[in-house]
This record gives C-alpha cells, structure tokens and sequence, in this order.
C-alpha cells in the first residue's frame, strides 16, 4: 500500500516506494568509477592490439575513410549500369492482341477501364464470358462483345494540329483548362495526342488513334527529328551552345544533346532552332534554364517532313496516307541506323558544325 504523507515523522523526507530518494544525486549515465565492461567488440581498455582488427590489420583512426564491406550480389558491386531500353512489341507475329488493347484501339476505353469491364463480366468473346486479364484474341476472325454489343476496331485516325499556348495535351474528362482534343469535337472516336507539349508551348503535335504509330514518333529507338522555333533571354556564348549541343545533367540524368543553329542575337534576346531526337521532359526550357538562359517562346514548327504549312493556332487537318508513310519510313531508318553522337567542331560561327561519330569510335 502506498505510503502518504501523513505517515511521515517530523523532518523526514517522503520517499515513495522502494525507487531512489529525493535527495539522491541524480545520475544519467555510468559511474565514472564503475568498472568498464566489454562490449561485442572486444576489451575497450587501451592496450597492445587495442588498435587492431580481428585480422590484425590496424583499425582507422577516428575521422579517416573507411571501406565497407560489400554486401549483397555482384550488381551492387558493380554499381549502376544503365542500359538503353528496347522500344515494347506492339503485338506478335500471330497477328493477335491483348483484350484490353483490341478494346481501347476500338475506342470503347482505355487499357486501364478495360481490365475492370473484363473483371466485372461485361465483354463477350465468340459467345463466352471472359473475367481472365490477359486473353489474346484475333482482331479478325474473333466476335468481341461489349455489353451485349458487336465491338468493331476503328479504322486509324491521323491528325495534325497547331496547338496554342495555354492549351494542355490530355484526355482527363474534369480538366478545367482547355484541351487539344476539345478543338476536334467533330472527330470522331478516341483519339490522344502523340507526345506532349507544356502549357506555355506551342504549335505542330499530332493525335491519332493508332498506338503503333504513336510508339513510332515517340520512343527515343527511332529518333524522329522534331525541329522547335526558340526564344531564350540573354546573348548565349558560344560554349553554353557547345554545352547544349553535347548534354547536360538533369535530375533524371544526362541529355543526349541537341542540334542548335543560332539565326540572329538581339539585344538581350537569342533565336534559335533547336532539333531532337529523343527528348526529356520539357528538356529544351530545362536545359537552356541551367545554362542561364530562360526560354521566353517555344513553338515546334516540324516533325519529319511535316510542316504547319496553311495552318493558324487552333486549327488542325487529316493527314494523308503518303505522310503516315513518309513518318514511319524515317522511324524506320533511324532504327536500323547505327547510333551516332554529335559532337561539335567548333567551326561555323555561332552556329557551329555537327560532326557525327558512330559510337566507340574517337
């Protein structure tokens, strides 16, 4: 039972319990005189071999760089080793697709709504119910239903826009700002855009229902040249173009570089254009923003061969057949190309000459 303080004599201090008394010295760490025990380590007395590992090499003083161990597989031994990622199969030599891809190239959905209508039982394939992700289907011989209804593949779309500044590339239905595909209400279908350009850029992006031939603009393994119109502040020098034109680092890593030919420097105001072939995430305002130089306007004006040629901001046109193919033979060629880096030579002015080096080679 606890003792109160009634039951203390005249002078006496109050200890509660059998815990330490009041008026004990207080104590936060070891005695100073208590023994030292030994750790996991070892002795901690100094002494012969005080200073000595278990295999008696001598340890590092305090402060000194310490190797450690590796631990765990060679490829941490090694290090990060980046590989360049082939560009996905968009389908397979038997001609079939994935359920979900014949349902979002048929504009029902996207991929991702597909595989929740096919888990919830509402698509049909030759007259059976089919709740299993990852089913392969013939696009041609195989009857595809979607609540009841025939599903048919829509026949590929090709368009070209001029895309204004303050317009965003995105499908999202409750995005408040303007979007690409609200200027083709007359279109229709499902279409998205091939690539993307921020809200503040401007001019030529395509859209198309065809993701064979989105992957074919887009992935950095075909290197489609896309040509921009750019205006940076300030009278950039000759060495940030010789930076530009051999990569710099950003966050997620190194730029493969950039095609830049400079057509006239104002006062305080650089023109340029820039060509790439594989690109980041807004690379060009990132690049030149690290170089000192803020972009001011960014317009793409070309991807191949195609141009906005009889097109103002906001309007948009079909592609023809012989422009599709045009696209898709420079994809090809640029994949079965060698891979080649540029390096400037240091001639031509401001502009400069691009000498290309197959890789491995000096």
């Amino acid at each position: 039972m606890a003792r109160r303080h009634e039951d203390r004599k005249p002078g006496q201090r109050f200890v509660r319990g059998d815990g330490p008394r009041r008026d004990a010295p207080r104590r936060d760490g070891p005695r100073r005189d208590a023994p030292r025990r030994d750790g996991p380590r070892g002795p901690r007395n100094k002494g012969p071999g005080a200073n000595q590992g278990p295999a008696g090499n001598e340890r590092p003083r305090f402060g000194a760089s310490k190797p450690r161990p590796v631990r765990g597989s060679t490829r941490r031994a090694q290090g990060l080793v980046v590989t360049p990622a082939g560009a996905p199969d968009a389908g397979t030599k038997d001609g079939k697709l994935r359920l979900n891809h014949f349902l979002a190239m048929s504009g029902v959905c996207s991929r991702r709504a597909a595989d929740e209508m096919i888990r919830s039982g509402r698509v049909e394939v030759n007259g059976a119910l089919v709740t299993e992700l990852g089913v392969r289907i013939d696009p041609d011989a195989d009857d595809v239903r979607f609540d009841g209804s025939r599903v048919q593949p829509e026949r590929p779309t090709y368009v070209l826009f001029n895309k204004p500044a303050g317009v965003i590339c995105t499908n999202a239905r409750h995005e408040q700002k303007k979007r690409v595909i609200d200027f083709l209400p007359t279109v229709k279908g499902r279409l998205f855009t091939v690539g993307r350009l921020d809200l503040d850029s401007e001019g030529l992006i395509l859209l198309t229902n065809d993701g064979t031939f989105a992957l074919e603009m887009t992935h950095p393994r075909y290197g489609v040249p896309k040509l921009y119109a750019v205006m940076v502040r300030g009278r950039i020098e000759q060495r940030d173009i010789d930076k530009a034109r051999g990569g710099v680092w950003l966050a997620e890593g190194p730029t493969t570089g950039m095609n830049v030919v400079v057509e006239r420097v104002g006062k305080d105001k650089t023109y340029m254009k820039v060509t790439l072939r594989e690109g980041k995430n807004r690379e060009i305002r990132r690049v030149f923003a690290k170089l000192g130089y803020p972009v001011i306007e960014l317009k793409r004006v070309r991807i191949g061969e195609l141009t906005l040629h009889g097109l103002s901001a906001g309007e948009w046109r079909f592609l023809q057949r012989h422009e599709v193919d045009e696209l898709r033979r420079v994809a090809r060629e640029q994949d079965a190309a060698p891979a080649v880096t540029a390096k400037p030579t240091g001639r031509g002015g401001a502009g400069g000459v691009w000498n290309k080096t197959p890789r491995g080679n000096p």
